[in-house]
């Protein structure tokens, strides 16, 4: 068998020469929660059938896979889902991983639920930087918009457990839906600027076909922006690297920064350096992608690492995604007949 190291994988660029960089692993399409824009109950109820776990790659194979993204140029790889704590033993994974020369962050996205449990052993593996998913602090409504009741509270357990544990600053993401949780947008910035995170608000998305997304219901960044500076003033700040997905900026007394991500009023598809894979080997080169490249047949038939090297270029070399600069001059009708890959699938 032909490994990395017998070959001489040469970084790629795709057809807007956009490189290889960020590597976002889905581990596994389940979750605990069933948030209303991602996996809404009514839809994922009790009978919903998940993958089979014969259908999900190993831990190895993501590992074996891993190794190749980074020889092609991937420096960061962030572990999604699903909730990818509802993975078992999801700290042997991040230790594989971190043994890998050339990753040099190593992250995850999480609704923090299970981290009081979890986050020192992922500590200790290896694990650089944890995200947590947090759309508001009113209770009543985190409850409605998680789909299962959970409080808010559990939710800061896992963050201090994540502190405890050594992660810090922690990034924190919340999609702003209007007239669902955009007044409460301020008091989330307050509240973790005292503590030293970053929030990072997110402008709501047509992320697969499930959500009834309306162009009415997103909260310009611009917006966002301009509620929080009312209340605590704020200044831009330069991008911390090139496709950097969210736009910087710092509280002018210095205690702190927020993020926004605008994938609908300010598309960023121009330095988009991304590349996804679903948890049974599926790479997908666009988080609105509708078709994906299988790797788990190829890798399960035996293909040496530079035939996957191969496919992986080949998938890459001719990507042309720009659909968040393509929405705006899309009609509803042809949005909704575009068959997006769903979220939960993918990661964020």
């Amino acid at each position: 068998m032909t490994t990395i190291t017998d070959t001489q994988a040469i970084a790629v660029l795709d057809k807007f020469r956009r490189p290889l960089r960020d590597l976002r692993i889905s581990v596994t399409d389940r979750c605990n929660f069933r948030c209303t824009y991602c996996m809404p109950a009514e839809i994922f109820g009790e009978r919903y059938e998940f993958l089979p776990r014969a259908d999900l790659l190993s831990f190895e194979e993501i590992a074996r896979l891993t190794r190749i993204f980074v020889s092609l140029g991937v420096i960061k790889v962030r572990l999604t889902g699903g909730e990818p704590l509802v993975r078992s033993e999801m700290d042997k994974l991040v230790a594989m991983l971190a043994d890998i020369d050339g990753i040099g962050d190593l992250t995850m996205t999480t609704n923090a639920y299970l981290l009081p449990q979890k986050a020192t052993a992922l500590r200790n593996a290896g694990l650089h930087r944890l995200t947590v998913s947090l759309d508001t602090l009113d209770d009543a409504i985190f409850r409605e918009m998680n789909g299962r009741g959970f409080g808010v509270s559990r939710v800061l357990e896992g963050i201090a457990a994540a502190e405890d544990a050594g992660f810090r600053p922690i990034k924190v993401n919340s999609v702003v839906q209007r007239g669902v949780n955009d007044h409460t947008l301020v008091d989330l910035a307050r509240y973790f600027r005292e503590r030293g995170h970053i929030v990072r608000f997110i402008e709501y998305m047509d992320v697969g076909n499930l959500n009834g997304w309306r162009l009415d219901d997103v909260v310009p960044a611009e917006e966002i922006v301009a509620r929080i500076d009312a209340e605590i003033p704020l200044e831009p700040a330069e991008s911390n690297y090139r496709g950097e997905v969210a736009s910087r900026y710092r509280f002018k007394d210095g205690s702190g920064e927020i993020g926004v991500i605008a994938s609908v009023t300010q598309p960023f598809c121009g330095d988009c350096t991304r590349l996804r894979l679903s948890p049974e080997g599926t790479l997908f080169t666009c988080l609105f992608g509708v078709n994906g490249t299988d790797l788990r047949t190829p890798m399960r038939d035996g293909a040496d690492d530079a035939e996957l090297i191969n496919i992986i270029r080949g998938t890459w070399s001719v990507r042309t995604d720009r659909y968040s600069e393509e929405r705006s001059s899309m009609t509803d009708e042809l949005r909704s007949l575009r068959k997006k890959v769903e979220m939960y699938h993918i990661g964020g």
